[in-house]
């Protein structure tokens, strides 16, 4: 028994869309312009503890289409997932939270930001697929330089 308590431990509770939103600020006159929209895609990612080995991790898609300065519509959808996470070291806990479990909750996220494009009158808009250990990578590195640099201005006067 005493085995068990320190096996690492990875298991999904729950998969959930935590917040949809739609705006048509322009519409019914936009809806009859016939150019090419522009579409602007933002991902975000957020992981919080929120009991004892459970983490709600979040993956959120910001979805600008607009047609000159005037915007078509926007789409703002969070899936989200509960996932049960023990005893793991910190760094491999970072990367799950940061590489692993965005990666489980993506494809819903997509199907998500297809469908409301649909239903709301437009194309569907397909999220293409990202390299969550990629983005992950670069994050770190930017942590490490600026630590570096912070480091380094620490001694420089100002």
């Amino acid at each position: 028994m005493a085995d068990d308590t320190n096996t690492p431990v990875f298991q999904i509770q729950r998969m959930y869309l935590k917040d949809l939103s739609l705006e048509q600020p322009n519409a019914p006159q936009i809806l009859m312009e016939q150019a090419q929209p522009q579409v602007d895609i933002k991902l975000s990612l957020a992981a919080e503890p929120i009991a004892e080995g459970l983490f709600e991790v979040s993956v959120t898609a910001t979805v600008t289409t607009s047609i000159e300065d005037k915007t078509l519509f926007l789409i703002e959808a969070k899936q989200a997932g509960i996932f049960e996470i023990r005893n793991l070291p910190q760094e491999q806990l970072e990367g799950i939270l940061s590489i692993v479990c965005p990666q489980m909750i993506y494809p819903y996220l997509r199907a998500i930001v297809s469908d409301v494009c649909t239903r709301a009158g437009f194309p569907p808009v397909m999220l293409t697929e990202v390299n969550f250990q990629a983005m992950f990578e670069a994050q770190q590195a930017q942590i490490m330089a600026a630590a570096q640099a912070n480091g380094d201005a620490s001694t420089a006067p100002n």
